[in-house]
């Protein structure tokens, strides 16, 4: 499990509490909804190529898919593009 830690200065801290009630409600909240959403992205495309194959799915629930895969991450995927200047 990951852990991510956000620094703010004091006035981003005093602006963030103008537009939320509790900031660190609002910043999970944030980064969970942006993960769901990803994992639905993949288990979608995945279920999709997997059924046209005619192939088993990687798992039943969408963790065991995502966990199952063998996806890159961003920065993987920038660091293996040939096209990337040195």
């Amino acid at each position: 499990m990951a852990t991510y830690t956000v620094t703010l200065t004091d006035a981003e801290d005093k602006a963030i509490h103008t537009e939320c009630l509790d900031a660190q409600f609002w910043v999970q909240n944030v980064i969970k909804e942006r993960a769901r959403i990803a994992m639905e992205s993949i288990v979608h495309t995945h279920v999709k190529t997997q059924l046209q194959a005619g192939e088993p799915l990687a798992g039943t629930t969408h963790e065991e898919i995502v966990l199952a895969l063998p996806l890159k991450s961003v920065r993987e995927l920038n660091d293996s593009d040939p096209l990337k200047p040195q």
